[in-house]
């Protein structure tokens, strides 16, 4: 759902409860502009009155009921993102750890190149300097 259909219900409930209340209102306007005896008149008010207070119960309880699950719906979602979010984290701090364990293994090699490659050329000076002394006492 996107967020566009998150306010319907309430445009919905609304729209309904207008609806009741204006259909009443032009009821009662009837039921007095009508010709009918006093008594009658207020019998039939009384009845509309308790049927009014049933239906803006009965839409006050759907609207709190689709609210309800509105908020319930939304906390699911924010739970679903929070763990979506705990998740790319944990797999960048993964990679990361990867790379640095990478790169500081390739730091390791270059040394131990370099530390051999640096013995060699001490054993070949040293064989220089041997054969240039040894040739030097003769």
């Amino acid at each position: 759902m996107s967020d566009n259909n998150s306010g319907g219900w309430e445009f919905s409930a609304g729209f309904f409860i207008g609806g009741l209340v204006g259909g009443l209102l032009g009821a009662v306007a009837a039921l007095l502009i009508a010709p009918q005896a006093g008594e009658d008149t207020r019998a039939m008010l009384r009845e509309k009155g308790i049927e009014l207070k049933e239906r803006a119960g009965d839409a006050t309880a759907e609207a709190r009921q689709r609210a309800e699950e509105a908020a319930a719906l939304a906390r699911q979602r924010a739970e679903e993102a929070a763990a979506q979010a705990r998740e790319r984290a944990a797999m960048a701090r993964e990679s990361a750890k990867l790379t640095l364990d990478e790169k500081f293994a390739q730091v390791k090699d270059a040394m131990d190149t370099g530390r051999a490659a640096a013995d060699r050329k001490k054993e070949e000076l040293m064989q220089n300097l041997q054969s240039e002394t040894s040739g030097k006492s003769m």
